[in-house]
């Protein structure tokens, strides 16, 4: 059984901040449980660690389309304007236990001198432990997908506007301490 995609989601917002002064990685590997928090009222613990080969981990717990998720996203690209990072998350549902892979992707384009264009896309893919449970549940993996495409692009719809804020604020804070 090969992995098939569950949902892809793309939302876009405007963060007020000269490129210049926005690094993704930066703002993601140091965010604030509290400001996570702030981003949705669906996230619920954040914090920041390193895998056994000490790649940057940020672990996230939220809850999307009434399932609990623990989000394990490591690092694949760190790139000042361009993140990536990569989950196997554990999921809590009502049909019980099972896994998903989830790309988490952000990434910031410039508008003008002041303003740039926050892009957060997210993929999630089934592993073989969710198409097991699926199986064992009898739930088809369509009807799975379109559940799990609603949620998300709602979840998406929901924190990419205060993601953006968050990240604006921390852009104009590096902007206040360079200019000192």
């Amino acid at each position: 059984m090969s992995d098939s995609i569950l949902t892809e989601s793309s939302r876009t917002a405007i963060v007020n901040a000269p490129i210049e002064f926005v690094d993704i990685p930066a703002w993601l590997f140091n965010l604030a449980e509290a400001e996570y928090q702030r981003c949705s009222p669906a996230h619920i613990a954040a914090a920041a660690t390193t895998t056994a080969d000490v790649r940057r981990m940020s672990i996230n717990v939220e809850t999307i389309g009434g399932s609990l998720m623990v989000q394990h996203y490591i690092e694949d690209l760190g790139e000042k304007h361009h993140c990536r990072v990569l989950s196997t998350s554990d999921v809590l549902a009502s049909t019980g236990g099972t896994t998903t892979k989830v790309l988490w992707e952000l990434s910031v384009k410039a508008i003008d001198k002041q303003t740039c264009e926050l892009t957060n896309h997210v993929v999630g893919s089934s592993t073989p432990d969710f198409l097991n449970t699926l199986a064992k549940s009898g739930v088809p993996l369509e009807v799975a997908k379109q559940a799990r495409d609603i949620a998300s692009a709602a979840h998406n719809r929901q924190e990419t506007p205060f993601f953006a804020k968050s990240i604006e604020k921390n852009a104009l804070e590096a902007k206040a301490r360079d200019s000192k």
